[in-house]
Protein backbone atom coordinates (compact mmCIF):
# COMPACT_ATOMS: atom_id res chain seq x y z
CA UNK A 1 0.00 0.00 0.00
CA UNK A 2 1.26 3.40 -0.72
CA UNK A 3 1.81 6.20 1.77
CA UNK A 4 3.22 9.61 1.85
CA UNK A 5 6.12 8.51 3.19
CA UNK A 6 6.83 5.77 0.15
CA UNK A 7 6.35 8.86 -2.00
CA UNK A 8 8.31 11.44 -0.17
CA UNK A 9 11.23 8.20 -0.49
CA UNK A 10 10.89 7.59 -3.78
CA UNK A 11 11.27 11.57 -4.91
CA UNK A 12 14.86 11.17 -3.02
CA UNK A 13 15.98 10.53 -5.85
CA UNK A 14 14.56 12.91 -8.48
CA UNK A 15 16.60 15.84 -8.92
CA UNK A 16 16.12 19.25 -10.15
CA UNK A 17 18.38 19.13 -13.24
CA UNK A 18 19.94 22.38 -13.06
CA UNK A 19 20.53 22.45 -9.72
CA UNK A 20 21.71 19.09 -9.47
CA UNK A 21 19.85 18.37 -5.51
CA UNK A 22 17.36 16.83 -4.63
CA UNK A 23 13.64 18.09 -5.41
CA UNK A 24 12.96 16.91 -1.25
CA UNK A 25 15.94 18.79 -0.11
CA UNK A 26 15.15 21.82 -1.92
CA UNK A 27 11.28 21.72 -0.50
CA UNK A 28 9.69 21.70 -3.48
CA UNK A 29 7.20 18.81 -3.21
CA UNK A 30 3.86 19.64 -1.63
CA UNK A 31 0.59 18.87 -1.57
CA UNK A 32 0.89 15.37 -2.01
CA UNK A 33 -2.52 12.80 -1.76
CA UNK A 34 -2.94 9.06 -2.44
CA UNK A 35 -6.35 7.30 -3.09
CA UNK A 36 -6.08 3.70 -4.10
CA UNK A 37 -3.19 3.77 -6.32
CA UNK A 38 -3.53 7.03 -7.83
CA UNK A 39 -0.98 9.36 -6.75
CA UNK A 40 -1.46 13.46 -7.01
CA UNK A 41 1.34 16.39 -6.17
CA UNK A 42 2.68 20.12 -6.37
CA UNK A 43 6.09 20.41 -7.73
CA UNK A 44 7.32 24.59 -6.67
CA UNK A 45 9.75 24.67 -9.33
CA UNK A 46 12.62 27.49 -8.32
CA UNK A 47 11.22 30.12 -11.03
CA UNK A 48 7.75 30.00 -13.53
CA UNK A 49 8.65 28.55 -17.14
CA UNK A 50 11.57 26.23 -15.91
CA UNK A 51 12.99 25.12 -18.84
CA UNK A 52 13.55 22.23 -17.22
CA UNK A 53 10.13 21.04 -16.42
CA UNK A 54 9.37 18.22 -18.64
CA UNK A 55 12.61 16.80 -17.26
CA UNK A 56 10.98 16.78 -13.94
CA UNK A 57 7.69 15.74 -14.82
CA UNK A 58 9.08 12.67 -16.36
CA UNK A 59 11.59 11.98 -13.38
CA UNK A 60 9.28 12.37 -10.90
CA UNK A 61 6.24 10.01 -13.22
CA UNK A 62 8.75 7.22 -13.72
CA UNK A 63 9.81 7.35 -10.17
CA UNK A 64 6.31 7.17 -8.54
CA UNK A 65 5.08 4.17 -10.96
CA UNK A 66 8.21 2.22 -9.84
CA UNK A 67 6.80 1.82 -6.18
CA UNK A 68 3.38 1.22 -7.73
CA UNK A 69 1.64 4.26 -8.27
CA UNK A 70 -1.68 3.46 -10.44
CA UNK A 71 -0.70 7.30 -12.33
CA UNK A 72 0.34 10.72 -11.19
CA UNK A 73 -1.06 13.69 -11.53
CA UNK A 74 1.49 16.43 -11.08
CA UNK A 75 0.65 20.09 -10.87
CA UNK A 76 3.77 22.66 -10.94
CA UNK A 77 3.98 25.89 -8.98
CA UNK A 78 6.54 28.54 -8.48
CA UNK A 79 8.33 29.72 -5.50
CA UNK A 80 7.44 33.18 -3.73
CA UNK A 81 9.84 35.48 -3.86
CA UNK A 82 10.92 34.78 0.13
CA UNK A 83 11.09 31.09 -0.83
CA UNK A 84 13.42 31.84 -3.55
CA UNK A 85 15.66 34.05 -1.37
CA UNK A 86 15.63 31.17 1.57
CA UNK A 87 16.87 28.94 -1.53
CA UNK A 88 19.57 31.39 -2.48
CA UNK A 89 21.04 31.40 0.77
CA UNK A 90 21.25 27.87 1.12
CA UNK A 91 23.08 27.46 -1.86
CA UNK A 92 25.49 30.48 -1.20
CA UNK A 93 25.87 28.95 2.45
CA UNK A 94 27.35 25.89 0.81
CA UNK A 95 29.34 27.40 -1.79
CA UNK A 96 31.26 30.23 0.06
CA UNK A 97 33.18 31.48 3.08
CA UNK A 98 32.37 33.77 5.79
CA UNK A 99 33.88 36.77 3.43
CA UNK A 100 31.85 35.67 0.78
CA UNK A 101 34.39 34.03 -1.09
CA UNK A 102 34.19 30.79 -3.53
CA UNK A 103 35.17 27.93 -1.37
CA UNK A 104 36.35 26.69 -4.44
CA UNK A 105 39.28 29.33 -4.18
CA UNK A 106 40.51 27.18 -1.43
CA UNK A 107 43.79 25.34 -1.99
CA UNK A 108 42.26 22.62 -0.74
CA UNK A 109 39.10 22.55 -2.11
CA UNK A 110 39.39 19.81 -4.66
CA UNK A 111 38.99 21.83 -7.73
CA UNK A 112 41.43 21.81 -10.09
CA UNK A 113 41.65 25.50 -12.21
CA UNK A 114 43.25 25.18 -15.27
CA UNK A 115 43.44 28.65 -17.28
CA UNK A 116 43.69 27.90 -21.28
CA UNK A 117 45.96 31.23 -22.67
CA UNK A 118 47.42 32.20 -25.99
CA UNK A 119 49.44 35.45 -26.94
CA UNK A 120 46.91 35.97 -29.25
CA UNK A 121 43.66 35.79 -30.95
CA UNK A 122 42.98 33.56 -33.61
CA UNK A 123 44.85 30.63 -32.73
CA UNK A 124 42.07 28.47 -31.40
CA UNK A 125 42.27 28.81 -27.62
CA UNK A 126 38.69 28.57 -27.03
CA UNK A 127 38.13 25.62 -29.33
CA UNK A 128 40.82 23.90 -27.05
CA UNK A 129 38.76 24.94 -23.97
CA UNK A 130 35.85 23.71 -25.00
CA UNK A 131 37.54 20.04 -26.42
CA UNK A 132 39.60 19.66 -23.04
CA UNK A 133 36.18 20.44 -21.04
CA UNK A 134 34.37 17.65 -23.23
CA UNK A 135 36.98 15.05 -22.99
CA UNK A 136 37.05 15.60 -19.06
CA UNK A 137 33.56 15.33 -18.79
CA UNK A 138 33.45 11.89 -21.14
CA UNK A 139 35.98 10.56 -18.44
CA UNK A 140 33.30 11.18 -15.89
CA UNK A 141 34.50 14.14 -14.29
CA UNK A 142 32.53 17.08 -13.26
CA UNK A 143 33.41 20.18 -15.35
CA UNK A 144 32.78 23.78 -15.77
CA UNK A 145 33.93 26.40 -18.14
CA UNK A 146 34.37 29.90 -17.15
CA UNK A 147 34.50 32.05 -20.28
CA UNK A 148 36.82 35.09 -18.90
CA UNK A 149 37.21 36.48 -22.61
CA UNK A 150 35.20 39.09 -21.53
CA UNK A 151 35.95 41.03 -25.05
CA UNK A 152 35.81 37.95 -27.35
CA UNK A 153 33.43 35.37 -25.51
CA UNK A 154 32.62 32.60 -27.73
CA UNK A 155 32.25 29.50 -25.59
CA UNK A 156 28.18 29.30 -26.22
CA UNK A 157 28.10 29.43 -29.44
CA UNK A 158 30.69 27.17 -30.06
CA UNK A 159 28.76 24.79 -27.83
CA UNK A 160 26.17 25.13 -29.61
CA UNK A 161 24.05 27.06 -26.72
CA UNK A 162 20.87 29.09 -27.05
CA UNK A 163 19.45 29.03 -24.09
CA UNK A 164 19.97 31.99 -21.42
CA UNK A 165 20.65 30.63 -17.99
CA UNK A 166 18.39 30.38 -14.94
CA UNK A 167 18.39 33.16 -12.32
CA UNK A 168 17.13 32.58 -8.90
CA UNK A 169 17.25 35.74 -7.15
CA UNK A 170 21.20 37.04 -7.52
CA UNK A 171 22.33 33.63 -8.53
CA UNK A 172 23.42 32.42 -11.44
CA UNK A 173 22.78 28.40 -12.73
CA UNK A 174 25.17 27.94 -15.28
CA UNK A 175 24.04 26.36 -18.57
CA UNK A 176 24.86 22.76 -19.58
CA UNK A 177 26.09 21.60 -23.17
CA UNK A 178 27.72 18.27 -23.20
CA UNK A 179 27.84 17.78 -20.14
CA UNK A 180 29.90 20.62 -19.11
CA UNK A 181 28.66 23.19 -17.18
CA UNK A 182 29.49 26.96 -18.53
CA UNK A 183 29.34 31.01 -17.48
CA UNK A 184 29.83 33.83 -20.10
CA UNK A 185 29.60 37.04 -20.61
CA UNK A 186 27.96 35.97 -23.90
CA UNK A 187 25.13 35.17 -21.98
CA UNK A 188 24.77 38.40 -20.82
CA UNK A 189 25.93 41.03 -23.35
CA UNK A 190 23.38 42.16 -26.20
CA UNK A 191 24.28 40.94 -30.02
CA UNK A 192 26.99 42.97 -31.22
CA UNK A 193 27.11 45.20 -28.44
CA UNK A 194 30.90 45.61 -26.97
CA UNK A 195 31.98 44.92 -23.60
CA UNK A 196 34.21 48.46 -22.80
CA UNK A 197 35.53 48.02 -19.75
CA UNK A 198 38.51 47.58 -17.77
CA UNK A 199 40.41 46.90 -14.20
CA UNK A 200 38.06 47.28 -11.52
CA UNK A 201 35.03 46.26 -13.44
CA UNK A 202 36.68 43.26 -15.01
CA UNK A 203 37.90 41.92 -11.74
CA UNK A 204 33.93 42.59 -10.46
CA UNK A 205 32.67 40.57 -13.07
CA UNK A 206 34.97 37.35 -12.95
CA UNK A 207 34.36 37.31 -9.18
CA UNK A 208 30.72 37.62 -9.58
CA UNK A 209 30.84 34.61 -11.97
CA UNK A 210 32.81 32.08 -9.24
CA UNK A 211 30.86 33.88 -6.37
CA UNK A 212 27.03 34.23 -7.78
CA UNK A 213 26.91 30.88 -9.99
CA UNK A 214 25.54 27.74 -8.71
CA UNK A 215 28.60 25.60 -9.85
CA UNK A 216 28.18 22.43 -7.49
CA UNK A 217 30.26 19.87 -7.05
CA UNK A 218 32.98 20.28 -9.77
CA UNK A 219 36.80 18.15 -10.32
CA UNK A 220 37.81 20.52 -12.96
CA UNK A 221 37.13 24.45 -13.89
CA UNK A 222 38.44 25.24 -17.37
CA UNK A 223 38.94 29.42 -17.67
CA UNK A 224 39.18 30.73 -21.36
CA UNK A 225 41.04 33.73 -20.33
CA UNK A 226 41.36 36.92 -23.05
CA UNK A 227 44.61 36.83 -25.19
CA UNK A 228 47.64 38.29 -23.81
CA UNK A 229 48.78 39.85 -20.50
CA UNK A 230 46.13 42.30 -19.32
CA UNK A 231 43.76 42.61 -16.62
CA UNK A 232 41.65 40.02 -16.17
CA UNK A 233 45.11 37.23 -16.79
CA UNK A 234 46.81 39.76 -13.76
CA UNK A 235 43.13 39.23 -11.75
CA UNK A 236 42.46 35.72 -12.29
CA UNK A 237 46.52 34.76 -11.05
CA UNK A 238 45.65 36.78 -7.56
CA UNK A 239 42.46 34.96 -7.33
CA UNK A 240 43.34 31.46 -8.05
CA UNK A 241 47.42 31.28 -7.00
CA UNK A 242 46.83 27.65 -7.10
CA UNK A 243 46.02 27.29 -10.97
CA UNK A 244 47.73 25.58 -13.88
CA UNK A 245 48.26 26.91 -17.56
CA UNK A 246 48.01 25.75 -21.28
CA UNK A 247 49.23 28.05 -24.06
CA UNK A 248 47.98 27.48 -26.97
CA UNK A 249 50.00 28.87 -30.01
CA UNK A 250 50.00 28.03 -34.18
CA UNK A 251 53.64 26.85 -35.68
CA UNK A 252 53.83 30.11 -37.17
CA UNK A 253 57.14 31.76 -35.26
CA UNK A 254 55.45 35.28 -34.83
CA UNK A 255 52.47 33.15 -32.99
CA UNK A 256 54.90 31.49 -30.90
CA UNK A 257 57.03 34.58 -30.09
CA UNK A 258 53.78 36.49 -28.76
CA UNK A 259 52.80 33.61 -26.64
CA UNK A 260 55.83 33.28 -24.89
CA UNK A 261 54.78 36.57 -23.21
CA UNK A 262 51.71 35.10 -21.65
CA UNK A 263 53.92 32.04 -20.91
CA UNK A 264 56.55 34.69 -18.79
CA UNK A 265 53.55 36.40 -17.20
CA UNK A 266 52.54 32.54 -15.93
CA UNK A 267 56.10 31.75 -14.68
CA UNK A 268 55.57 35.74 -12.86
CA UNK A 269 52.29 34.84 -10.92
CA UNK A 270 53.82 31.58 -10.17
CA UNK A 271 51.31 29.74 -12.24
CA UNK A 272 52.37 26.55 -13.33
CA UNK A 273 52.73 25.76 -17.12
CA UNK A 274 51.31 22.18 -17.71
CA UNK A 275 52.68 22.55 -21.43
CA UNK A 276 52.20 24.06 -24.98
CA UNK A 277 49.29 22.88 -27.49
CA UNK A 278 50.42 23.15 -30.84
CA UNK A 279 46.89 23.94 -32.84
CA UNK A 280 46.18 24.23 -37.25
CA UNK A 281 50.33 22.52 -36.91
CA UNK A 282 49.39 20.98 -40.03
CA UNK A 283 46.21 20.03 -42.90
CA UNK A 284 46.09 16.00 -43.98
CA UNK A 285 45.47 16.47 -47.86
CA UNK A 286 43.57 13.32 -49.20
CA UNK A 287 46.47 11.40 -49.87
CA UNK A 288 47.90 11.40 -46.41
CA UNK A 289 50.98 13.80 -46.93
CA UNK A 290 50.95 17.20 -44.25
CA UNK A 291 50.64 20.13 -45.49
CA UNK A 292 52.19 22.70 -43.09
CA UNK A 293 50.17 26.22 -43.86
CA UNK A 294 51.69 27.57 -40.85
CA UNK A 295 55.42 26.53 -40.70
CA UNK A 296 56.98 24.29 -38.25
CA UNK A 297 58.26 24.22 -34.92
CA UNK A 298 56.54 27.46 -33.00
CA UNK A 299 55.27 24.78 -30.18
CA UNK A 300 58.71 22.89 -29.78
CA UNK A 301 60.35 27.06 -29.92
CA UNK A 302 58.04 27.87 -27.84
CA UNK A 303 58.32 25.29 -25.13
CA UNK A 304 61.70 25.28 -25.25
CA UNK A 305 61.71 28.85 -24.23
CA UNK A 306 59.55 28.54 -21.30
CA UNK A 307 60.93 25.29 -20.03
CA UNK A 308 57.63 22.98 -20.68
CA UNK A 309 57.12 20.49 -23.41
CA UNK A 310 54.44 20.15 -26.06
CA UNK A 311 51.54 18.51 -24.83
CA UNK A 312 49.42 18.23 -28.02
CA UNK A 313 49.42 18.62 -31.57
CA UNK A 314 46.38 19.54 -33.09
CA UNK A 315 45.77 19.10 -37.19
CA UNK A 316 43.58 21.60 -39.13
CA UNK A 317 39.92 19.76 -38.97
CA UNK A 318 38.28 17.49 -41.58
CA UNK A 319 34.82 18.62 -40.95
CA UNK A 320 33.48 15.87 -42.52
CA UNK A 321 34.75 13.76 -39.39
CA UNK A 322 32.56 16.19 -37.05
CA UNK A 323 28.58 16.01 -36.25
CA UNK A 324 29.34 19.15 -34.54
CA UNK A 325 31.53 22.39 -36.47
CA UNK A 326 33.47 22.59 -32.78
CA UNK A 327 33.18 19.67 -30.18
CA UNK A 328 35.16 16.66 -32.43
CA UNK A 329 33.68 13.53 -32.12
CA UNK A 330 34.93 10.61 -29.78
CA UNK A 331 36.09 8.77 -33.08
CA UNK A 332 37.39 10.86 -34.35
CA UNK A 333 41.59 11.79 -34.69
CA UNK A 334 41.04 15.29 -33.56
CA UNK A 335 38.59 13.72 -30.57
CA UNK A 336 41.16 10.65 -29.70
CA UNK A 337 44.00 13.78 -29.01
CA UNK A 338 41.56 15.36 -26.69
CA UNK A 339 41.04 12.17 -24.99
CA UNK A 340 44.33 11.56 -24.21
CA UNK A 341 45.17 14.89 -22.98
CA UNK A 342 42.14 14.79 -20.69
CA UNK A 343 43.58 11.27 -19.10
CA UNK A 344 47.32 12.71 -19.21
CA UNK A 345 45.78 15.54 -17.17
CA UNK A 346 43.80 13.05 -14.54
CA UNK A 347 46.72 11.24 -14.22
CA UNK A 348 48.75 14.09 -13.07
CA UNK A 349 46.44 14.85 -10.41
Amino acid sequence: MLTKENVIDALEHVQDPELNRSIVELNMVRNINIMEGHVSLEVVLTIQGCPLKAKIQEDIESSLRKIGALSVSLKFGSMTKEERETLTKVLKGNATTETGMPKMLAPDSGVKFIAITSGKGGVGKSTVTINLAVALARLGKRVGILDADIYGFSVPAMMGITQKPTMIDQTVIPVESHGVKVMSMGFFAADDNPVMWRGPMLNKWIKNFLVNTHWGELDYMLLDLPPGTGDVAIDVAAMIPQGKEIIVTTPHNVASFVASRAGAMAKHTKHEIVGIIENMAYFEEQDGSKNYLFGKGGGEMLAKRLGTEVIATIPFSNRKENNDANVFDEESYIGETFASLAEDLVNQS
